[in-house]
């Protein structure tokens, strides 16, 4: 579905991870190559710019990261992004310009574009976040289903196999997730959607809609 590829989610001129998706169709085909590709691009960013802390994580210096983060490489913290008290990156994370980390929540295989903001108590696992997407307080995305076999993402004309046992949440630009919501593995939200709080989200969702609960998915106003 045309709806479903990279072109139609993002805009790849908002994320420095733009080369990542060279080649591709679907954005969940990143996902086994974020670390390898933090590496190699870790390796050739500007010194004047990024500070190499640690293993393999580079840091931008006009980023504010609080003392009490924990950053495990692979990662990249772009410029002006802000990770706060007690956040954990568990590594394989490139966290966009001007994004926020927030406290307490949890990223693992992931690429935050520029301006996502995951503030308040959320976990983010192999998953790919838009320019300016947002979760609110205690969203996460479910990454593993319960049966252990590998995702397969659900559409109006039929199901996706991915080949991927750990499989989040495809969120496209300035998608909003409201309070306390569950993404469930294979889950795809298009561009400018906004999901009610408390929600339980699994398949596909179109883009501009508003997503109420399930079965009940209205065309936004606009």
């Amino acid at each position: 579905m045309k709806e479903l590829t990279i072109r139609e989610l993002y805009t790849l001129e908002e994320t420095i991870a733009k080369d990542v998706f060279e080649g591709m169709t679907y954005p969940w085909e990143a996902l086994p190559k974020i670390g390898d590709f933090i590496k190699k691009l870790g390796a050739s960013l500007r010194e004047d710019e990024y500070e190499k802390r640690g293993e393999d994580v580079w840091i931008a210096k006009s980023a504010k990261v609080a003392p009490t983060a924990f950053i495990n490489g692979p990662a990249i913290i772009g410029k002006e992004a802000e990770i706060r008290h007690c956040a954990f990156i568990r590594g394989n994370a490139i966290v966009g310009e001007g994004a926020v980390v927030g406290n307490s929540t949890e990223l693992k295989n992931v690429i935050l574009f520029n301006k996502v903001q995951v503030p308040h108590y959320n976990y983010v696992g192999d998953s790919i976040l838009g320019y300016k997407a947002h979760m609110g307080a205690g969203s996460i995305t479910s990454n593993v289903k319960s049966d252990k076999t590998l995702t397969v993402v659900k559409t109006p004309k039929g199901a996706i196999e991915t080949g991927l046992k750990k499989f989040g949440a495809m969120l496209g630009d300035e998608v909003e997730v409201g309070c306390g919501s569950v993404l469930n593995p294979g889950t795809v939200v298009g561009k400018h959607t906004n999901i009610y709080p408390l929600s339980m989200v699994r398949g596909f969702v179109p883009a501009g809609s508003i997503y109420k609960k399930q079965g009940e998915v209205v065309e936004k106003r606009m």
